[in-house]
């Protein structure tokens, strides 16, 4: 595998995380209040990243391959529980 086809996998394996990750922060923008000292969106969004990502090489540690269901459907969860957490969301 060349260096360009392992960059293409990696980015497309972290490409969920990313997605999912910035929606919730922006939906966290649009639909929820802002709290005192909640940081910025686009922290919030690399923060539920990092999570994504750490959900992703659970699911496929957990399952042996990339792609289950139950490991998006745990990504989902994480990012917005992240959410939920970094947005000080708890304290309403």
């Amino acid at each position: 595998m060349s260096l360009l086809d392992l960059l293409n996998h990696l980015l497309n394996f972290v490409a969920p995380a990313l997605a999912v990750g910035f929606i919730c922060a922006l939906a966290g923008r649009v639909f929820g209040r802002r709290a005192a000292g909640a940081p910025s969106w686009w922290v919030q969004g690399a923060i539920n990243f990092g999570v994504g990502v750490m959900a992703l090489v659970g699911g496929l540690v957990f399952s042996g391959r990339d792609g289950a269901m139950i490991t998006y459907a745990v990504l989902v969860a994480a990012c917005a529980t992240s959410q939920w957490t970094v947005s000080k969301s708890w304290r309403k």
